[in-house]
């Protein structure tokens, strides 16, 4: 994953401030891995597989990943592919969300242990029940993990538990087909500002509707979030090179006038894309960026 951020280690700091429901766990048996006589220590396929995250548990009690149908816990997934990021970037390939932020990781698969390291993820503010889930997810997805695979009802379960006990239940998912670069209409939702620290992504105001198409024709068009405008743009090696944009010229409010300008500054000359399963990550060299979901 490359880096969406400066320096985006996670940080409990980084929810700070978010309210947080105390109880939405119930107390588990034991905090061990321990899984029954037909499960198999043979790992070697879950990079094959997109999960999805089902609970954790941490010191003996079990948070499962809340209900709802937002948009962030439909696309909740995590996936594996072993290797290391560019040696410039935080993360690596595998990770994904578990329903509010997105995070990657360099990952290890040696016989029935999985090595998680150099960990990244934005710095969105979670409230409430997905920002507790997500805490303690993150917590337990680091270092050394005993990975074991059973079959219940024919659908695959993973659990990755910690030296510590504390452990990740995920079951086998189908994988969607990514939406395709071109020709998708992105929604654009958080403006990243390159900073290390809690403002390092901000949402836009409710009132900017910011969108933007890429186009077979080498063209982006779309809105800032008042104004549309369109431009040249080709995207080649993980770029987009956009030339200037012709904008309309409507006045909006500040605070809407105020994206536009950001969001202007971001899309100009060649900057950096990431696409994830229905995420797209653009970032400019100042570290500024945005991110988009596909509609």
């Amino acid at each position: 994953m490359k880096r969406t951020t400066k320096n985006m280690t996670y940080a409990a700091a980084a929810l700070a401030g978010t309210a947080v429901l105390a109880a939405c766990g119930t107390e588990s048996g034991s905090g061990s891995g321990a899984v029954g006589e037909g499960d198999t220590k043979d790992i070697s396929t879950i990079a094959d597989t997109t999960w999805l995250p089902q609970s954790v548990t941490v010191d003996g009690k079990e948070y499962d990943l809340p209900e709802g149908d937002s948009f962030e816990l439909e696309d909740a997934h995590i996936t594996f592919k072993p290797g290391a990021a560019e040696p410039d970037a935080g993360g690596g390939e595998s990770g994904g969300t578990v329903g509010c932020n997105h995070f990657g990781a360099d990952v290890e698969i040696e016989g029935d242990t999985v090595k998680v390291s150099d960990l990244a993820m934005t710095l969105i503010g979670c409230e409430g029940a997905v920002g507790e889930f997500e805490e303690k997810f993150v917590s337990v997805f680091e270092g050394n993990l005993k990975a074991a695979m059973e079959e219940r009802d024919g659908t695959k379960i993973l659990t990755l538990t910690s030296g510590k006990g504390d452990r990740i239940t995920l079951r086998e998912g189908t994988a969607e087909t990514a939406p395709a670069l071109k020709g998708t209409r992105w929604t654009v939702d958080t403006l990243l500002s390159g900073k290390s620290d809690d403002s390092a992504a901000a949402s836009l105001p409710a009132e900017a509707k910011a969108h933007l198409t890429l186009t077979k024709n080498n063209t982006v068009t779309g809105s800032l979030g008042c104004n549309t405008f369109n431009g040249k743009a080709t995207v080649k090696d993980g770029t987009i090179e956009i030339g200037p944009l012709a904008t309309t010229r409507m006045v909006c409010s500040e605070p809407v006038m105020k994206t536009e300008r950001e969001l202007t500054e971001i899309l100009s000359g060649k900057v950096s894309y990431q696409q994830k399963h229905k995420s797209l990550t653009i970032t400019a060299d100042s570290g500024e960026g945005l991110v988009a979901r596909a509609e």
